[in-house]
C-alpha cells in the first residue's frame, strides 16, 4: 500500500526527508513563541543547506522539493515556507533566467544570504500583472532605479524582516524603459545586512498571523539604485549593450507570467505540504479512535470509539479523501515533471486545480479529525489542534484558490467535451469501478453544459455579467473535474498494484470516494438519465458496504501513509499507551495549590 501511495519512490525520494524531519535538531520547543520559531526556522534552513550534495540539483528537482514540503510541513511549516521561497522562487528564478557572470550566486548557494521573493503588493494580489512598483532604466549607468510610487504598491510578502541574517530579494517591478512601460520583470535587490535594512529599503514587520510562524512584512523602496545585472532577462525581455530593449513576447501579461514561472511548481509544493498535513491528521485520529474507549451501550461494557458507526463513518470517509488527495498529487506531480501534456497550459491548469482541491479537502479532513479527537484534540500537544490553520498558506499562496479555480473554469468552459456514452445505465452496478468512474465524467459534462447554457443566455450583456451568470455551474464543473482526476488516480494505483489485498483495498477506497461524490449529485445524474432510481436508492447501502470492507483494515490503511513513528511518538493520543503518555507529558506542568488559588481547593494528582 505504501508503494502504491508513493508511486514506488518512497525510499529514493521521501525517506531522506522523513529522516531529516525526525532529527532532534529540527524540533522547536513546544512552548516556543512566534519569534523563537521564526529564528529557529532560519537556523534549520541553513542546516538543510549543509546536508545537500548540490543546491542546484535540488532547485531543479521539482519532485524532491515537493517531498521536502510534504515531510516538513507537519513538523515545522515555517521552515518549509522559507525553503520553498529560497530554493524554488528565488534560486529557481535566478537559474531559469539568463545567466550573468556579474552575479555572484555563492552567497545564496551557501546561504550566507537568504533569498526571498517580493511580488504581491498591498493593492494587487491576484491581479499581480497590474503591479505598481517601478524599475526605471537609467541610460547613464545601464542600471535601474527601483521605487514604490504609492502606499498600495508596498510589497506584502514574507520574509523580508531582519530575522535570519542578510536577505536579498527578487522584486517584481514594472520596467520603465525610455519612458515606455514594458511590463513586469524581476530585479535582484539586496534588502538587509547584519545591521538591518539597506539605504532606501523600508521594512515594516506585520502582526503575527494564524498558521505557521513566518515573518510577513511590508517592504517599499525609495529610489533604490540597482546595477545592470539586477535585471533578470530572458526571451521575454532583454537589454542590449546599447540599452535597446527586445522581447519575443508581445503581451505584457505573458512577460509577467514568464518572469514568475516558478509559481507553478510552487503550487505543487503547496499541494505536497497539504498532503503531508492530511496524512498526519488522519493517522492521529484513526489511531486514537482505536485506543480511546467509551460505552458499548450495554451495562459495564466499553469499546473503542472506532466501533461506533457514527465515529467510524466520518473517519473512513476522511480516509478516502486522504488517499484520493495523495494520489492526485502524485499523478499531477509526475505529469508536470515529465511534461506529460501536449500543451504546457494544460499542465499549468491541472496543477492549479489540484492545488485548490487538495488544500480545501485537506483542511476539511483536518477539521473532521480534530473534532473526532474530542477534548484531547483541542490540545496542541496532541498534534491536531493547529492543523486546520496550517492549510491557510496553501489555500491563499501561489494564487487564491477561488480565483485560480475561476481562471481554470473559464479555460475548461472553452473546451469541447465529448458527450457521455449512450449506454443505458440499467443493469450497471455500483460496485463496478469503470461505471463509477464514468459517472464522475458525466458530472463534469453536465455542469459544463449548464455553464455554457448560462453563458449563451446572457450573451447580450457585458462580459462580466455573462461570466457571473455562468460562474456557479462553471465552478461545479471544475470541482467535478478535480474529483474525476482524483478518482482516476486512485483507480490507476489499484490497477497497477501487484499485491492482491492492496489492490482490493484500493478499489474499495475508490468506490467509497466516488459514491460520496455521486450521492451529492444523484438528482443531476438521474435527471440526465445517467443512473436509475434504483441506483439512487442503492447509493447509501453501497457506500456502507465499502466502509464495512475497509473498517477492519483501517489501521493498516493509515500505517501505509508512512507518517513517521518518531513524529507520532510526540503526540500522546497517537500512541497505543495513550493514558500513560499523556500523564508523562503533563506531569511537569505547573500544579496549582490552595495557596495560589485562594479558597479554591485543587487536590494534588
Amino acid at each position: 500500500m505504501t508503494d502504491a501511495l508513493f508511486a514506488g519512490r518512497f525510499d529514493a525520494v521521501h525517506a531522506p526527508w522523513r529522516a531529516l524531519s525526525d532529527d532532534e535538531s529540527f524540533r522547536y520547543p513546544a512552548d516556543a513563541g512566534p519569534e523563537e520559531r521564526v529564528a529557529g526556522s532560519y537556523r534549520r534552513l541553513r542546516l538543510i543547506n549543509q546536508t545537500l550534495n548540490s543546491v542546484e540539483e535540488l532547485v531543479d528537482d521539482v519532485e524532491a522539493l515537493a517531498a521536502l514540503h510534504e515531510w516538513l510541513c507537519p513538523t515545522e511549516g515555517g521552515l518549509a515556507t522559507f525553503a520553498g521561497i529560497h530554493y524554488n522562487l528565488f534560486l529557481g528564478s535566478l537559474l531559469d533566467h539568463d545567466a550573468d557572470d556579474r552575479r555572484d550566486l555563492t552567497p545564496f548557494l551557501t546561504m550566507r544570504h537568504t533569498g526571498i521573493f517580493l511580488c504581491t503588493e498591498v493593492g494587487h494580489g491576484n491581479d499581480a500583472a497590474r503591479l505598481e512598483t517601478t524599475a526605471t532604466y537609467d541610460p547613464s549607468t545601464g542600471g535601474f532605479v527601483l521605487h514604490t510610487p504609492t502606499p498600495a504598491a508596498r510589497k506584502f510578502m514574507p520574509n523580508a524582516g531582519t530575522a535570519g541574517g542578510p536577505k536579498t530579494g527578487l522584486v517584481a517591478a514594472r520596467l520603465i524603459h525610455r519612458g515606455k512601460d514594458q511590463g513586469v520583470f524581476l530585479f535582484l535587490t539586496p534588502l538587509t545586512d547584519d545591521r538591518g535594512a539597506l539605504p532606501g529599503v523600508r521594512i515594516r514587520r506585520l502582526p503575527d498571523k494564524i498558521g505557521y510562524a513566518v515573518d510577513h512584512c511590508l517592504t517599499s523602496f525609495d529610489h533604490v539604485r540597482l546595477p545592470p545585472h539586477a535585471f533578470l532577462a530572458g526571451e521575454h525581455g532583454r537589454l542590449a549593450a546599447d540599452g535597446a530593449f527586445t522581447s519575443s513576447v508581445d503581451k505584457h501579461r505573458l512577460r509577467f507570467l514568464r518572469s514568475i514561472d516558478r509559481v507553478t511548481p510552487g503550487k505543487l509544493h503547496m499541494s505536497a505540504g497539504a498532503v503531508g498535513l492530511t496524512r498526519t491528521a488522519l493517522t492521529i485520529a484513526v489511531r486514537y479512535a482505536h485506543t480511546r474507549r467509551t460505552t458499548g451501550l450495554l451495562g459495564g461494557q466499553s469499546v473503542p470509539l472506532f466501533d461506533h458507526g457514527s465515529h467510524r463513518t466520518r473517519l473512513l470517509d476522511a480516509l478516502a479523501d486522504t488517499y484520493a488527495a495523495t494520489l492526485l498529487h502524485r499523478a499531477v506531480l509526475s505529469q508536470w515533471a515529465r511534461g506529460g501534456a501536449a500543451d504546457r497550459a494544460d499542465d499549468d491548469r491541472l496543477v492549479a486545480i489540484a492545488k485548490a482541491w487538495i488544500t480545501w479537502r485537506g483542511r476539511a479532513v483536518a477539521v473532521e479529525c480534530r473534532e473526532r479527537c474530542g477534548a484531547q484534540g483541542v490540545l496542541p500537544l496532541n498534534g491536531v489542534a493547529e492543523l486546520p490553520d496550517f492549510y491557510t498558506a496553501g489555500i491563499t499562496a501561489e494564487g487564491d484558490n477561488l480565483v485560480i479555480w475561476g481562471k481554470a473554469a473559464g479555460e475548461l468552459l472553452a473546451r469541447e467535451l465529448p458527450a457521455p456514452a449512450t449506454e443505458a445505465p440499467d443493469g450497471r452496478r455500483l460496485d463496478d469501478p469503470k461505471f463509477l468512474q464514468a459517472l464522475l465524467g458525466d458530472l463534469e459534462y453536465i455542469w459544463h453544459q449548464r455553464a455554457r447554457a448560462r453563458w449563451i443566455q446572457a450573451s447580450s450583456t457585458t462580459p462580466l455579467d455573462r461570466w457571473n451568470a455562468a460562474v456557479g455551474p462553471a465552478l461545479e464543473m471544475t470541482n467535478a473535474h478535480a474529483e474525476c482526476q482524483a478518482a482516476r488516480s486512485l483507480l490507476s494505483a489499484a490497477t497497477r498494484s501487484g499485491h492482491h489485498q492492496a489492490r482490493t483495498l484500493l478499489l474499495a477506497v475508490h468506490r467509497l470516494f466516488v459514491l460520496g461524490r455521486l450521492a451529492r449529485h444523484a438528482g443531476d445524474l438521474l435527471a440526465e438519465g445517467r443512473i436509475t432510481a434504483d441506483h439512487v436508492r442503492e447509493l447509501p447501502d453501497a457506500a456502507e458496504a465499502a466502509r464495512a470492507e475497509l473498517a477492519p483494515h483501517a489501521l493498516t490503511l493509515v500505517d501505509a501513509l508512512a507518517v513517521s513513528p518518531k513524529l507520532l511518538d510526540r503526540f500522546p493520543i497517537a500512541r497505543t499507551d495513550f493514558l500513560a503518555a499523556f500523564d508523562r507529558v503533563t506531569r511537569h506542568a505547573r500544579t496549582e495549590s490552595p495557596d495560589e488559588r485562594g479558597d479554591i481547593d485543587v487536590p494534588a494528582p
